[in-house]
């Protein structure tokens, strides 16, 4: 069995939240695409845990973890990570992580790149991109211009090393346009020595790991990081990650282009959220979005970032859908919702005075604004719901218009942060 796990809108839907839950049921997980540039935050019996790289099965004891050829590691960041894992209890060994040597090595001076440009763009035109500043851009960009190095190399540095001084000099005529000092190939030399080394035992063919575990029968879930609304495609351009974020892409991105998918859970709130620049035709502001803000604790994992914040929107939701061709849906965050007597929802976007119903294009979302119904609430807490008969009329009456909404199956609904807290409809 082969599942994806994505994510639905804008990101943050609780996608790590869900993967912990269900690796139970899984052999492997497997992040397929991005960087360190995004966070899963997840609560079980072992504690609070935020991982900005490593696959959320990594918590679940017996789950084997990969790295696939479609991320982007940052070397400290990832030693860091493990560590601050180790540290939490949670072991950590070529036995239950594996990266793929096909990976792309995030270096120091993509992120400088990252800073460089986010600075620029705030000062002559008030209107970043909102990136994470952690060169996640850039280094995409280089894998594009095939002037990057992969984790495999790692296993033999020599042609690496043989490869550095060249690449420095290309990367320098960037750095010193922006006016910054340039780098240098002893610091580089030094990033690869005081980390890759450490990761190294870590390194393998992910693609002869999948393939040979598929044969076996293992169950194998791919982990998606952000959502369909980032995607470089088919996302807000450009305003998205600068990877695919789209169900299709997992075994692409595993590194097991040959196998499919069996099954596609879309993630999506019960109310909507987005970290970063663009359009965000629902957005509350003011005293409502604050509101909610706190209610949902909606500060990002990887940045610390408020979150825009806003109610659920179908319009979105559907386009999300559509894109990731979820065949179900988990619902998340419902019990932010617990306080509130009435709950609206974006049912439709309004353009140059005409009701629409499909998700436009990035240049006129601005022009859109949200057509707004509101339901009554349930208005006291599901915190101790763990059946679809202990949920209030009320709040079964939302999940399944939501289900109207968008077309899709609601299959599980999470009413707390903890592992345990949810409902299987």
């Amino acid at each position: 069995m082969l599942t994806s796990i994505c994510g639905i809108n804008w990101g943050d839907e609780g996608k790590g939240r869900m993967v912990d839950l269900l690796s139970r049921d899984f052999d492997i997980v497997c992040r397929y695409q991005g960087g360190n540039n995004a966070g899963h935050t997840v609560i079980n019996d072992r504690g609070r845990f935020v991982l900005n790289l490593l696959p959320s099965g990594i918590l679940r004891e017996g789950v084997v973890n990969v790295m696939g050829p479609g991320m982007v590691i940052d070397l400290k960041h990832l030693c860091n990570e493990i560590e601050r894992l180790r540290e939490g209890g949670i072991e950590i060994s070529p036995a239950n992580l594996k990266i793929s040597d096909k990976a792309v090595i995030t270096m120091p001076y993509n992120v400088l790149q990252d800073i460089m440009e986010e600075d620029r763009l705030t000062k002559a035109t008030g209107k970043p991109y909102g990136s994470t500043r952690r060169g996640i851009a850039p280094v995409y960009a280089d894998k594009y211009m095939k002037k990057v190095f992969r984790m495999g190399e790692l296993l033999n540095t020599e042609l690496m090393y043989k490869r550095l001084p060249d690449i420095v000099v290309w990367k320098n005529m960037t750095i010193k346009a922006y006016g910054f000092d340039p780098v240098t190939v002893e610091e580089m030399i030094e990033y690869f020595e005081t980390y890759g080394k450490k990761l190294a035992p870590y390194v393998v063919d992910t693609g002869l790991y999948l393939n040979s575990a598929e044969e076996a029968g293992k169950n194998i879930m791919f982990e998606a990081q952000l959502g369909a609304l980032r995607d470089i495609d088919y996302g807000i351009v450009p305003y998205t990650s600068s990877s695919s974020t789209i169900a299709a892409y997992a075994p692409i991105g595993a590194g097991v282009p040959n196998l499919k998918l069996n099954n596609s859970i879309g993630i999506m709130k019960a109310y909507s959220s987005c970290v970063g620049e663009g359009p965000f035709t629902c957005e509350y502001f003011g005293e409502e979005a604050e509101r909610l803000r706190k209610l949902g604790g909606e500060y990002g994992a990887a940045t610390g970032r408020p979150r825009r914040v806003g109610p659920f929107d179908a319009v979105a939701s559907r386009y999300g859908i559509r894109c990731q061709g979820a065949d179900e849906i988990a619902l998340t965050k419902l019990d932010v919702l617990d306080d509130y007597e009435e709950i609206e929802i974006c049912t439709h976007y309004e353009l140059d005075g005409k009701v629409i119903d499909d998700f436009p294009f990035t240049d006129v979302l601005d022009k859109c604004k949200p057509v707004f119904e509101k339901v009554k609430g349930w208005h006291c807490s599901l915190a101790e719901c763990r059946r679809k008969e202990d949920l209030p009329k009320e709040a079964l009456d939302y999940i399944r218009l939501l289900e109207k909404l968008c077309s899709c199956k609601i299959k599980y609904v999470s009413v707390g942060a903890e592992r345990d807290a949810y409902i299987k409809l």
